[in-house]
């Protein structure tokens, strides 16, 4: 028996075709206008993100033990010994591994890697993939050969990468697609750490800035579905295991705020530290392919006194909860890990510091409570209340996103009081930073750049309303040579309100009011006066490509309602006007429309 195959006709095939781009167009518009559309989508990748974030852990800890001779399910910064070789040679040569890739990579694509926080502030959600893949990979050699930072850079990075892509694929509106590089970002964060609260709040606090009832939805969707994944696929585990009831006096809240004001000196200093260590390292004139190299070194001298400098610090929290150390042991590994970080932010090794702030805090509140047994032994069996109120302050004061911290010692933990202890810590150390040094470490690196962000606000619309787009070209000129009597017969009262003198090169020369041209006062001296002599605002013009603020900032200078743009300083040829009443117009209505599309409400 035979089975005749007859070929698809040109017809069918266009009939399919058309069929399927109505239905796309179908999706589509449902996820761009129905909420539920947007869950929906949200909730699909967040699992997709989970499962990728899950992976990349694995890779890291694979790699760890094959470089460091590790054990199976166990952490680099939760050793006390590994191989001398091993430590000597590895931080130093992954390092140069990493800067070869990176000069690599960057020859083929010179472009820079934009994060999720700028995404949003700056470019409307729109991130690249291929460049979140490259600062991903980047991020895994970083980890693998033991640079003292953690892997939440690279997961946020492509988890928003990855919703980004989704996003733009549907075309979403510029609020929803901010909403999907949080999401993304979020999702990691909270696969990452088995903890959805904290991993919602790192998106709201950190990536959009601000929270709403629209955002909330597709957020947690995908923070819930992610975790969901990930403790389906590996140990249902928090970050760290903390067993008994905490009982906290009231009394040491005051000790807490303390503990606080300690978490941002520390997190003020980690930060200026690894600034000066890479201003000093492009101060000395290596090539950057070189300088991963030179961090790894320093690295490994400091792995020499522990190796619990290395890595991003999850297993040594774990660890420090468990052993004692006294206090003098404590102190030098602290400065330790401290170094360690801003050695390998310095040194241009990728990564972050959400762990590596972790750590540094529980280590911060061992320290503190030490010291206090000094005095009274009593605070000795409150050890673990202290390490987790350090841990959640350094994390705030260094990371900038208090709640976040707050939910995950909660989730972590389950314990109320000492989440309320936390709670003091984070307050004090979180506006001690903000009032003093003004930045988190995201917002620091943007301060560095030049980029005068303090977070994912959306003010990237304000650099897209230049001058350019809202000027009017019906512009009218007349030479500065024109006689007046001239110019009254060609520009009649109430045609127009203001007309401008250009040169006999074209250029402008200056604002001319019709109403003060045609004044009867005029009359007896019209023959002797030209278009020259009734100018104003002569060196007062806008460029095209002056966003909104400088518009307005130039309205305000020259005290005047109209203003002539031109092509470029140097060669002022009049392209059009512009009004400020109508700047201001056009301000207040992008204003209303963003904040509309915030609560969810379109045209409102």
């Amino acid at each position: 028996m035979t089975t005749t195959f007859r070929p698809t006709t040109v017809p069918q095939f266009r009939r399919a075709f058309r069929a399927g781009l109505v239905r796309y167009a179908a999706l589509r518009r449902a996820i761009r206008n129905l909420e539920v559309g947007l869950i929906a989508v949200a909730t699909l990748v967040g699992a997709f993100v989970g499962l990728v974030t899950f992976g990349l852990r694995m890779l890291v800890e694979v790699l760890h033990q094959i470089d460091f001779a590790l054990l199976p399910d166990t952490h680099l910064s939760g050793q006390t010994q590994v191989d001398f070789w091993r430590l000597a040679l590895v931080p130093g040569l992954g390092g140069l591994a990493l800067g070869l890739i990176t000069l690599i990579l960057h020859k083929i694509r010179p472009t820079e890697i934009v994060d999720p926080v700028e995404a949003n502030a700056l470019y409307g959600g729109q991130l690249s993939f291929r460049d979140s893949a490259r600062l991903t990979g980047l991020t895994v050699v970083s980890n693998a050969c033991g640079a003292s930072v953690g892997m939440e850079a690279g997961y946020s990075q492509f988890g928003a990468g990855i919703f980004a892509s989704v996003g733009e694929y549907f075309h979403l509106r510029r609020e929803d697609q901010r909403t999907m590089v949080t999401a993304g970002a979020a999702a990691a964060i909270a696969a990452a750490f088995n903890a959805p609260l904290a991993g919602a709040f790192y998106g709201f606090e950190l990536i959009h800035s601000t929270y709403s009832t629209r955002v909330l939805a597709p957020v947690l969707a995908a923070c819930l579905s992610a975790v969901m994944v990930v403790r389906q696929v590996g140990p249902d585990t928090p970050l760290f295991a903390v067993t008994g009831v905490f009982e906290v006096p009231n009394i040491d809240y005051l000790l807490f705020a303390v503990l606080g004001l300690a978490a941002a000196v520390v997190g003020i200093i980690t930060m200026r530290l690894s600034t000066w260590i890479e201003r000093m390292l492009r101060a000395s004139k290596l090539p950057a392919w070189a300088r991963p190299a030179v961090g790894g070194v320093a690295l490994s001298i400091l792995a020499f006194g522990s190796p619990q400098v290395l890595g991003s610090g999850h297993g040594a929290i774990q660890w420090h909860l468990e052993t004692h150390w006294a206090l003098i042991p404590l102190l030098l590994l602290l400065a330790g890990k401290v170094m360690g970080s801003a050695v390998s932010l310095g040194a241009s090794f990728r990564g972050g510091l959400f762990s590596s702030s972790l750590f540094i805090g529980a280590l911060l509140g061992a320290v503190f409570v030490q010291g206090l047994a000094l005095i009274d032994p009593t605070f000795l069996p409150e050890r673990t209340a202290f390490m987790l109120v350090g841990m959640g302050a350094t994390g705030a004061a260094i990371i900038g996103a208090p709640f976040t911290m707050v939910f995950l010692v909660l989730e972590s933990t389950g314990d109320f009081l000492i989440t309320f202890a936390t709670l003091m810590g984070v307050l004090i150390a979180a506006t001690t930073v903000r009032l003093t040094f003004g930045y988190s470490f995201s917002t620091w690196r943007f301060h560095l750049r030049g980029l005068p962000l303090k977070g994912g606000h959306d003010i990237g619309w304000i650099s897209e309303l230049t001058a350019g787009r809202l000027m009017r070209s019906d512009v009218r000129t007349v030479p500065v040579s024109m006689p007046l009597a001239r110019i009254r017969e060609v520009v009649p009262l109430g045609s127009r309100k203001w007309i401008f003198a250009v040169t006999d090169a074209g250029s402008y020369a200056g604002m001319i009011d019709v109403a003060a041209l045609h004044d009867p006062d005029l009359s007896d001296m019209v023959e002797h006066l030209v278009a020259a002599d009734l100018t104003i605002c002569r060196g007062c013009f806008i460029l095209p490509g002056d966003d909104i603020r400088a518009v307005l900032r130039k309205f305000s200078a020259a005290q005047a309602e109209t203003l002539p743009v031109v092509a470029s300083a140097e060669t002022p040829r009049i392209l059009g006007s512009i009004s400020e009443d109508f700047c201001l117009k056009r301000y207040t209505q992008e204003l209303e429309r963003r904040r509309s599309d915030e609560l969810g409400m379109p045209g409102l």
